[in-house]
């Protein structure tokens, strides 16, 4: 009788194995079933697919989402070098495996000896400000450092590893980065100019080699030596040199000063999500003011009629042009009332600028609270997820195409010019202050998904970014539609702008209704993102910058 019982609870054993087995084999397969279009464990999204891959590398190799980020960022200056570098500044949004999010701050700062007149010198109208006198304390590599403290795995040294080995060896110049090479001219400092030259002193082009090798001497101490010899080392002592000789103010002390903070994110209800932004100087209030707008008007589906996309566009351009009029109120906390910015994010300031808003007509400037300001763009963006669920999005930059136009001989940096982003924010700047920035690194979760999204193109950030999210979340297109899809601007000077593709017959009805409508020569708005949802990754890159993701 025993052994019978024995048998039996021998078989049952044996029965219950199986069932578990089918049932992790039956999970495992289900998991492993993602679309063709995305990945199973970890995506990087950058400007382009060459640092997308490197950053994905990053994290095959057991790298934390901050590696994959660094090691794309690094690469992104060699690819994209008119957009950042090394010479500006970054702002990182970290969400570690826990669900925390941090935001680890290394925009640019107002360096001690700034000019007391700088301000009188601001354009009216937009134009670039390639000038010394507006660089301010880069900060990327300190961010670089904070945040490999902080959350990085892999050794500092070997995030720099495939970014000094492009830059050594050179590489075919891509097309997004040919095309700005070309508006560098003879009037330009001779030692950028000659960066991008041939042997002959003719601009390179699209598809000729260009090689980094001053750079890759500076990267390479870096990686050795860490950030301190960029602040305090050699490398400092050559880079203030350069400047200096450039006509700026920077200092050896300046640099030797520079401070990351590190601060919580903010978090605002967007629906069934949070989303994690950062505080000012950074944009995410503008964007999170747009979002809660127009949430408002309880889009679950997107406009089918002429009539209701006319209503939907004029209510959101509305939207913009009161978000253009908070800018002026987007302060370093340091030196403004942190309590003044946060009552922007609050569903109970974005019902009161609703009810201002008119379902059939416009007003003038004034209605918006709208003080004109130059507009500004360049920037680039990075979205990571790893397995482990940390996510990172980072935007960085040196502002407008290729910074100051300062080029460092000595270490071959070029320099930010920052600094010109006061221009019709402030009365006045302080030592140690950060510019105001459209920059809107974003992290979203909800019970099940995660969304990693971020736009680089300075004033366009939020335009972009809000566009994606509207059209992906509530009007339920693919990520890489919603991205795709066509956005309209409201510049500086209230004027209303269309991207080619807009839905013409809602561009000429917005006319009508009063809106004061200018071409732009080009839009900058680059959206890149990574998604998890139901254990699938969708990675994309905006093909406005024929950016490419890469992911495993």
């Amino acid at each position: 009788m025993a052994r019978s019982k024995a048998r039996v609870y021998t078989c049952c054993a044996l029965m219950l194995l199986c069932l578990v087995a089918v049932i992790v084999c039956v999970a495992v397969f289900v998991k492993r079933k993602c679309p063709d279009d995305t990945f199973s464990k970890a995506a990087v999204a950058a400007d382009s697919k060459k640092c997308s891959e490197i950053g994905r590398d990053m994290l095959q190799r057991g790298g934390s989402a901050v590696d994959g980020a660094i090691a794309a960022l690094l690469c992104t200056s060699l690819m994209n070098p008119q957009s950042m570098g090394i010479g500006g500044g970054s702002m990182f949004t970290v969400m570690d495996s826990s669900g925390k999010v941090k935001i680890i701050n290394s925009r640019e700062t107002v360096p001690a000896k700034v000019k007391s007149d700088l301000l009188n010198s601001c354009p009216k109208p937009f134009q670039l400000m390639a000038d010394s006198k507006w660089i301010g304390i880069p900060g990327e590599i300190r961010g670089y450092e904070i945040a490999h403290k902080l959350y990085g795995k892999l050794p500092w040294a070997t995030l720099f590893q495939p970014t000094i080995q492009l830059a050594r060896e050179g590489f075919p110049i891509p097309q997004v980065q040919g095309r700005y090479i070309q508006y560098i001219d003879t009037n330009e400092t001779q030692s950028l100019r000659k960066l991008f030259s041939d042997k002959n002193g003719s601009l390179l082009k699209i598809g000729d080699i260009v090689k980094f090798e001053k750079l890759a001497d500076t990267l390479e101490m870096i990686a050795t030596y860490g950030a301190d010899i960029f602040y305090t080392g050699r490398i400092a002592e050559d880079l203030i040199r350069d400047i200096q000789e450039a006509g700026g103010t920077l200092t050896l002390q300046d640099l030797a000063s520079y401070k990351v903070t590190v601060t919580d994110a903010w978090a605002v209800p967007l629906g069934e999500y949070q989303m994690y932004i950062p505080p000012p100087p950074a944009g995410g209030i503008i964007l999170s003011l747009i979002l809660n707008i127009m949430k408002g008007y309880h889009l679950n589906l997107a406009p089918q009629t002429a009539e209701q996309k006319t209503l939907f566009y004029h209510r959101y351009v509305e939207a913009l042009k009161f978000a253009n009029g908070i800018k002026r109120h987007i302060r370093d906390p340091k030196f403004s009332f942190e309590e003044m910015a946060k009552k922007f994010t609050e569903d109970s300031f974005a019902n009161h600028i609703r009810s201002l808003i008119s379902s059939d007509k416009t007003h003038d400037l004034q209605y918006y609270n709208i003080t004109p300001y130059p507009d500004s763009f360049g920037t680039t963006h990075v979205s990571v997820l790893a397995e482990d669920g940390c996510a990172v999005s980072v935007t960085s930059t040196i502002n407008h195409i290729f910074g100051s136009r300062i080029f460092s001989p000595s270490t071959g940096v070029i320099l930010n010019n920052e600094l010109s982003d006061f221009c019709g924010r402030v009365d006045n700047i302080f030592p140690g202050e950060q510019p105001p920035s459209s920059m809107a690194p974003v992290v979203l979760k909800s019970q099940s998904k995660l969304l990693v999204i971020g736009s680089s193109g300075g004033g366009m950030i939020t335009t972009g970014m809000a566009s994606a999210l509207i059209n992906h979340l509530w009007f339920g297109k693919s990520l890489k539609d919603a991205i795709a899809a066509p956005v309209v601007f409201v510049d500086s000077q209230n004027a209303v702008k269309f991207e080619p593709g807009f839905d013409t017959h809602v561009a000429e009805a917005l006319k009508a209704l009063g809106h004061n409508h200018d071409t732009a020569k080009k839009f900058y708005n680059v959206v890149n993102a990574v998604e998890k949802e139901d254990g699938c990754v969708c990675a994309v890159s905006d093909a406005r910058k024929l950016g490419e993701a890469a992911g495993y």
